[in-house]
């Protein structure tokens, strides 16, 4: 208290200035001042207060930081928002700083719009910044966003800060890219994808259902064409950001650098927040059927489990490839007879294949319209009374078939080749037809006959097929199994992208958890019945007819098994008494301690959706160069990862960007790689946000 006396003593007597008693007391001038307002509030009590956060003083509750954000959201001043709390505006100022909120300085930009310069600047700063700002919004509705495809004013493709200047004043809702010739740009060969990613109009689809996510440098396209080679890129999620330079990675985007990992997540909250990730991946399917109307004669359905490793108590699902029950998420995917994604609908909570097929097959005729499609599943959603409503709205069925059924003669199979899609097949079949429900649904069977002798039944509704070709379709439903774990493993389907949980239905309903514990009890004593049964049984076969002649013998010298057997008869009475008794199904409140909740669905749908866009773009990409590469069913995938992941030079004009990959491993490839580029240019695509058109071709060896 005595030295900081001492320091107020020297400032306020003249005797030196602060900067000289800061100096002279080795500290900061912030502290001398402090000090003098501490004096000047409380007198030398004051002094005596220790460093740091007052004690007593509460912190600013969660409460208030909500509502300033709903003040400050509805254009209320600072002012009037620090009267209502009845602190200073500065406090205000501060809170919406740590909140996130950009302050927009009124004075400088006025300034620029009326043609004024800043005096901090040169006069050939001031030029551009003037030329920036000249053609303003229309003067018909000036909170229009105008500037969202505007060109950019910054000349330096490293340096962006005209650009970066608009997007804090409020006037630029996407920065464009600017491209300069480069040579040797690290993972170039991405932009090969760029015509395909066009054509899945994944960019129209987030303006139309977006429309504009506010004025920002990286607005809605740049933030899904980054999501969009990310994924190509196999970099997995927004945290691996960090082992990447952001300049080398912004060089790919045609700005100075990539959003960096919390700008990202926080551009993804952003889009969660505006709750419409459904519609979205809803008008991505829509611009798939009508691009790819061919391949939608069969679509595969079937759900993928998300295991959830939290702490946070959700709903179980089984997980099939790891032969157990635990907490996690299921996702039921459509993807068309060549394999590829459809759409991605997840469950309410984890409910089967068989309650999930009404709403997923309502969400397809929206997508289809009337044309009959055949749906096939696997074992999962078998039900024949469903099969009859599913057929009844206008949909083919095929599926294996469930439980025990009649083996067919070896007799009745024969030999059946064909070649479908390009491939040769051969199988041993029978066909006959089967009734269900007692004669009230007719489908069709068609059995394959293994080399082990096990029999494979198919159920269908469709026969106008040939009998090879319903074993076809149904057996190429291991495509989606093995869509799965490409996912899985290239692109981290079952990553969390947040931590946040959504509030759950509260009056769905559970198994009965005593039902479950009352089941296992009666299985122990029908087990604990039939193991002493038998060992009644033995002993009467083993006895000997010289001793107990009689029945009766018997009984009295195996009296105490018998009633070891009549206890446990009873008891196995009981417990079925008491079974009857316990509902099946009991409302989750009854189970779950707690809110009932479920984890956050939108930002995993949302970025679930640009993964599978960025599989497809990869799939039209393999597709094309299978043309021109001999063992592009093995290796043209990774074919096409080694390609967009090369190395390439960029030479940019003022019509268009020339991309010249690096040669690849071995002629053969760099041939196969070459004729891609000359099919990927006949395109004549377009950089989003630019009027670049784009050529490709691959550097001669050296």
């Amino acid at each position: 208290m005595s030295e900081a006396y001492a320091m107020v003593s020297l400032v306020e007597q003249g005797h030196a200035e602060q900067n000289e008693v800061a100096r002279a007391f080795d500290c900061s001038t912030r502290t001398v001042r402090r000090y003098q307002q501490r004096f000047a509030a409380g007198g030398l009590p004051a002094l005596a207060r220790t460093n740091g956060y007052p004690k007593g003083r509460p912190r600013l509750p969660q409460a208030r930081d909500r509502t300033v954000s709903r003040l400050k959201a509805e254009g209320r001043p600072n002012g009037e928002i620090a009267r209502r709390f009845g602190i200073t505006e500065k406090a205000i100022r501060k809170q919406l700083k740590r909140l996130g909120w950009q302050e927009q300085g009124p004075v400088q930009p006025l300034l620029l719009l009326e043609g004024g310069s800043d005096p901090n600047l040169s006069a050939s700063q001031n030029a551009p910044l003037r030329a920036a700002i000249a053609p303003a919004a229309p003067a018909s509705d000036p909170n229009l966003s105008a500037f969202i495809e505007r060109p950019s004013r910054d000349h330096n493709p490293a340096d962006r800060s005209i650009d970066r200047f608009l997007a804090r004043s409020g006037l630029l809702h996407d920065a464009a890219p600017v491209f300069r010739s480069s040579a040797a740009v690290p993972r170039a060969g991405v932009l090969l994808a760029i015509p395909v990613l066009l054509k899945t109009g994944v960019f129209d689809c987030a303006s139309a259902v977006y429309g504009d996510i506010g004025p920002a440098f990286y607005g809605l396209r740049t933030t899904v064409l980054t999501m969009l080679l990310m994924a190509l890129l196999r970099i997995k999620r927004p945290e691996a950001l960090k082992e990447h330079a952001p300049a080398e990675l912004g060089r790919l985007l045609g700005l100075d650098r990539a959003p960096e990992v919390k700008t990202l997540r926080r551009k993804l909250t952003l889009l969660a927040a505006f709750n419409r990730a459904v519609p979205f991946g809803r008008e991505l399917a829509r611009q798939r059927v009508r691009t790819h109307s061919g391949a939608m004669g069969f679509l595969y359905l079937d759900g993928h489990v998300r295991v959830y490793h939290g702490k946070h108590q959700i709903p179980k699902a089984h997980v099939t490839r790891m032969r157990i029950s635990m907490p996690a998420t299921s996702d039921y995917w459509v993807n068309d007879q060549g394999g590829e994604p459809l759409f991605v609908v997840t469950a309410e909570a984890n409910e089967g294949l068989a309650h999930m097929l009404p709403p997923v097959l309502a969400e397809l005729r929206g997508l289809v319209g009337e044309r009959r499609v055949t749906v096939v599943f696997d074992r999962g959603g078998w039900s024949p009374k469903l099969f009859i409503a599913i057929i009844a709205q206008g949909f083919d069925i095929l599926t294996y078939r469930k439980g025990r059924c009649r083996r067919i003669p070896p007799g009745h199979f024969r030999d059946c080749a064909a070649v479908i899609d390009n491939r040769e097949v051969a199988y041993r079949l029978a066909d006959q037809g089967v009734w269900l429900l007692g004669g009230r649904l007719r489908l069709r069977q068609v059995t394959r006959l293994g080399d082990d002798g096990h029999q494979t039944h198919v159920i269908t509704s469709r026969r106008d097929l040939p009998t090879i070709e319903v074993a076809y379709r149904m057996f190429e439903r291991w495509r989606q199994e093995n869509f799965f774990k490409y996912l899985r493993e290239e692109y981290a389907l079952d990553a969390l992208t947040d931590y946040q949980l959504d509030p759950a239905n509260p009056e769905r309903t559970v198994p009965n958890p005593l039902r479950k514990n009352m089941d296992r009890k009666l299985l122990e004593a029908k087990l604990e019945l039939q193991e002493l049964a038998s060992k009644y049984g033995l002993d009467a076969f083993t006895s000997v007819e010289a001793k107990r002649r009689t029945m009766r013998g018997f009984k009295i010298a195996a009296s105490e098994t018998g009633r070891a057997i009549a206890a446990a008869e009873l008891r196995v009475a009981r417990l079925k008494r008491r079974c009857a008794r316990l509902p099946l199904r009991v409302p989750v409140t009854q189970v779950v301690n707690g809110v009932v909740v479920r984890l956050s669905t939108e930002r995993k749908h949302l970025t679930n959706c640009l993964k599978m866009v960025a599989y497809q773009a990869e799939s039209e990409l393999a597709g094309l160069i299978a043309r021109h590469y001999r063992r592009a069913g093995d290796e043209g995938r990774t074919l096409m990862q080694s390609a967009l992941a090369s190395t390439a030079d960029l030479i940019v004009t003022d019509t268009e960007m020339v991309v010249v990959l690096a040669p690849m491993s071995s002629a053969h490839r760099t041939r196969a790689v070459s004729a891609l580029c000359a099919e990927l240019t006949a395109q004549a695509a377009v950089f989003p946000g630019t009027k670049l058109k784009l050529r490709y071709k691959v550097a001669d060896p050296v």
